[in-house]
């Protein structure tokens, strides 16, 4: 609670810093305490959380496993049950469960789903620069931390992809209307976070690249026009999902049912790297992902929760060394590798 990662993340976060991985990204990490998705989730917004993150941090490194950390507001998404609780049909976490639904920021004031989420209050600008800073701040106490990337979550109908789609975004000032205003928001935090992130260390930003409502909202074309200016901006990575603002969104999930939004970014942008996700679950369906330039990073999952050995087993899949922990040695397959 309050932010603070446990034992339980030094663990498991652990467990994928001697298995291989190229990367670990920590989940997404509240800016702010009312930007955190539920109670039990993670926080940056104050210096006491820093000693907390280094340790799993210092671990991963001295598993030679370098590791980011997923900065978010949740926006009207905000306040929900942590999902493993006990709670009711509503997601709305109160404040006997340490929630915050009177304190919940939108972009606009509606609900994602008013019989089911917290009511939002349209933000002030006011509360639009105080979210800024607080983007710029978690920065920084990233870097005392340790961290070697850093990802602005602008997806899956959190704070930042809310201005981005006219769905959600219903303002009628310098933040809404326009492609040019939706994207405003997420263009200056990127920008004010650059500006402090340690200039040699990447920084990734998550996307929707659709809504997934046929005829509406936000899409493929506005998230390759997004690309333009964050590549500008000096964005070293767009880490491409989707989805997660409307509830009239259609998905209709399949291996690599996301790749094409990728693909769509590199095809426009060929020097600007891309992060692919989405029911990838076998080495050599990444594999080809790669080849075939239709991605630069293979983003896991769900796979690796199920199976924290999914890289050295994809690597094995594919006849690539790999490092495996010393104490594992004897249960390395036995093989050749190129």
């Amino acid at each position: 609670m309050d932010g603070y990662p446990t034992d339980w993340h030094f663990v498991h976060l652990g467990s994928f810093a001697s298995r291989g991985v190229g990367l670990i990204m920590m989940e997404g990490t509240g800016v702010l305490p009312n930007g955190r998705i539920t109670p039990s989730c993670l926080g940056l917004w104050k210096d006491d959380h820093i000693p907390h993150f280094e340790r799993i941090v210092k671990f991963a490194h001295s598993q030679g496993t370098p590791i980011g950390i997923q900065l978010v507001h949740a926006g009207r998404k905000a306040s929900t049950h942590t999902p493993f609780a006990p709670h009711t049909s509503s997601h709305v976490a109160g404040v006997d469960v340490g929630g915050w639904p009177d304190n919940v920021w939108g972009t606009s004031d509606e609900s994602y789903d008013p019989q089911n989420y917290p009511i939002p209050h349209a933000m002030t600008l006011a509360q639009i620069q105080d979210l800024k800073d607080a983007y710029v701040a978690a920065a920084q106490r990233a870097i005392r931390a340790g961290f070697d990337v850093i990802e602005i979550h602008a997806a899956h109908g959190y704070l930042l992809s809310t201005f981005l789609s006219p769905l959600s975004n219903h303002r009628t000032d310098q933040y809404g209307g326009s492609f040019e205003n939706r994207i405003r928001l997420v263009l200056e935090t990127v920008q004010d976070v650059r500006k402090v992130w340690t200039e040699d260390k990447p920084l990734f930003v998550r996307v929707s690249a659709t809504d997934w409502v046929e005829g509406e909202g936000w899409d493929g074309k506005q998230t390759v026009e997004l690309a333009r200016h964050l590549q500008a901006l000096g964005v070293d990575l767009l880490d491409m999902s989707t989805g997660g603002v409307s509830q009239r969104q259609k998905i209709h999930p399949k291996p690599l049912y996301q790749l094409a939004f990728s693909a769509q970014v590199k095809k426009a942008l060929p020097d600007f790297r891309t992060g692919a996700v989405g029911i990838i679950t076998k080495g050599a369906e990444a594999e080809e992902i790669l080849q075939k330039n239709e991605a630069d990073l293979i983003v896991v999952g769900r796979a690796a929760l199920r199976n924290p050995n999914w890289a050295l087993d994809a690597a094995t899949e594919l006849g690539v060394y790999v490092k495996w922990p010393e104490q594992y040695e004897r249960s390395r397959p036995k093989r050749h590798y190129q």
